[in-house]
């Protein structure tokens, strides 16, 4: 097996293959809807006065929802890079469960992608604001 550094990484398949699933990013109007229209949302039982939120839809492309749900494992992985999302995706995980974490991570991760790519500008591992 070769060294850790020698091995191919995960990034630029997961990026290649969200590209590839957008296809235009000016389709969705806000980077919002992304992780929604990929079945990363949670579905709704409505009835009358109660409404109550269940597992994820699984609608959409599967393959662009799993490399999400993988990415959200390696970023929430001890050995990952510190950063802004991976401190959220703990939070949430001590609150809610490393599962719903992953969910959470991964959608939100479809967000941020969304907008480094209509906004054109490279990932910030730190909370700071952008420079404008």
């Amino acid at each position: 097996m070769p060294p850790a550094d020698e091995r191919p990484r995960r990034g630029p398949l997961i990026a290649l293959t969200y590209r590839a699933a957008i296809d235009e990013p000016a389709r969705f109007q806000r980077s919002r809807s992304v992780g929604a229209h990929f079945g990363l949302a949670p579905r709704t039982h409505q009835s009358g006065e109660i409404e109550r939120r269940g597992r994820i839809t699984k609608n959409g492309d599967e393959t662009l929802r799993s490399a999400l749900f993988e990415a959200a494992l390696v970023l929430l992985r001890p050995q990952a890079k510190p950063s802004a999302l991976k401190a959220w995706g703990l939070r949430v995980a001590k609150r809610r469960g490393m599962a719903k974490a992953m969910i959470a991570v991964a959608r939100r991760l479809s967000v941020i992608l969304h907008r480094m790519w209509v906004d054109r500008v490279p990932f910030r591992w730190t909370a700071e604001p952008a420079q404008a």
